[in-house]
Order: C-alpha cells, then structure tokens, then sequence
C-alpha cells in the first residue's frame, strides 16, 4: 500500500470516528456545571453512577480520533513540501502531546471512574469525575484540545501552497479551526479566569470536530485522486 492509499483510509477512518465522537457527544446532555438546566447533580458527584455507561459512551470514539489524528499529521507530514516540513513537523509533535493528553484523560474515565462509580467505590473521586466542572478531567481535556488546536495551525500552515487544491482547501480548514480554538481560549480564559469551568472545552471540541470532518473530507478526495507515486508536494 503506498503513502496516498494510508492516507486516504487515515483520513476515512478519521473522519468517521469523529462524526460517531460529535453525534454521541452532542446527545449526552450536561449534569452540572453552567450548562446544566435540569437534573443537575452536584458535589461529590457520587449520583452519577446512575449514568454509566450512557454518558461515557462517546469517550471511546473520541479516544479513537484522537489516536487517528496522529497517523493523519504523520500522512500529511510526509506530503508536505521540504521547505514546508518543518511547519508540518511541529504540528506532528503538538499532534501527538494532545492526543497523548486526551487518551490518557478519557482512559481514567473508562478504566477507573466507569467501575469505580459502579462499585460504589467514590472516595476520593470527586477531582477526576467528568461531571466535576474544574475538575482533572476538564483540566486535561483544555490543555489536549488547545493542543491539538496548534497542531492543525502548524499542519494547516505547512500545507499553504501544496499543489494539490484540495490538501490546500483542508490546510486552510486546519488552520482556521486551531486559530480558532486558541482565540477561544484567551477570550474565555480574559473572561470566565477562574469561571472557565468547561466552557472552553466544548466550545473547542466543536470546533475541532467540524475541522477534522470538514478537512479531513477534502483530504478523503485528495488522497483518492492522488496518483499511484506521488511526487512529495505536488
């Protein structure tokens, strides 16, 4: 299998785990925190054992697209112009320290928080619980998405003037959604400080879905028509 064939099923596979993430995600609605209107559970938390594995169910895709992403930086990497590379290289190591976070956040969720609540086992739980709104969870989940924020600015950057229309369309896709994401950021974070909570987080999520889905159709038909050995920039 050549360069464009991993691409095209990276960014296939890529784009279907992160629409099966945003349609599971969006459909979980929020139990504490500022968006919460009804049912909210609070403090320690301890209530939402009633809600495993419903509300869990989306973390496994996400942790799925988060991995995808990688390989994906890696495929565009390896497309990239030499003279753009080292733009392409930086956005392959933002790459993979966001999604090393996010796995590592969404696998205690999975692994710990999900049989720890069933087990009745909640001592001590209450920092890492997703439901906890400046908790561990929501902590890790800012710093992987804003991550992954500078890596789509990095990725998008270094696929400005490829000769393909369509990887160029996705860069700019890229790179708008972590511009983005990061203009979030220091808008929440000017705003909310201490009261950030996890409006940040899904405000980025969003936006990174839509990028991902968006760019990563464009990459779909660009690696698709791409020949059999393709020239590295061309």
């Amino acid at each position: 299998m050549n360069d464009a064939r991993y691409g095209l099923w990276t960014a296939v596979a890529t784009v279907t785990a992160c629409t099966a993430t945003a349609a599971t995600a969006v459909t979980t609605p929020p139990r504490s925190g500022p968006y919460c209107r009804s049912g909210c559970i609070g403090y320690p938390y301890t209530e939402a054992a009633a809600f495993v594995p419903r509300d869990y169910v989306w973390m496994y895709p996400a942790l799925l697209t988060a991995l995808l992403f990688v390989v994906l930086a890696v495929c565009l990497h390896g497309r990239a112009a030499p003279g753009r590379r080292v733009l392409t290289g930086a956005g392959v190591g933002f790459a993979v320290t966001g999604a090393a976070t996010l796995v590592a956040d969404y696998a205690v969720q999975l692994t710990v928080m999900q049989p720890s609540l069933l087990s009745g086992e909640t001592a001590g739980l209450s920092p890492l619980s997703q439901y906890n709104p400046h908790g561990v969870f929501i902590a890790l989940e800012n710093v992987g998405y804003a991550t992954v924020g500078l890596a789509l600015v990095f990725l998008g950057g270094g696929l400005a003037g490829h000769g393909s229309r369509p990887i160029r369309a996705a860069g700019a896709v890229f790179a708008a959604g972590g511009a983005l994401t990061t203009a979030v950021l220091v808008l929440y974070g000017a705003i909310y400080r201490a009261r950030l909570d996890y409006r940040f987080e899904v405000v980025s999520m969003l936006i990174t879905w839509i990028a991902l889905i968006a760019g990563g159709l464009l990459l779909v038909v660009a690696f698709a028509r791409a020949p059999r050995s393709p020239e590295t920039g061309t």
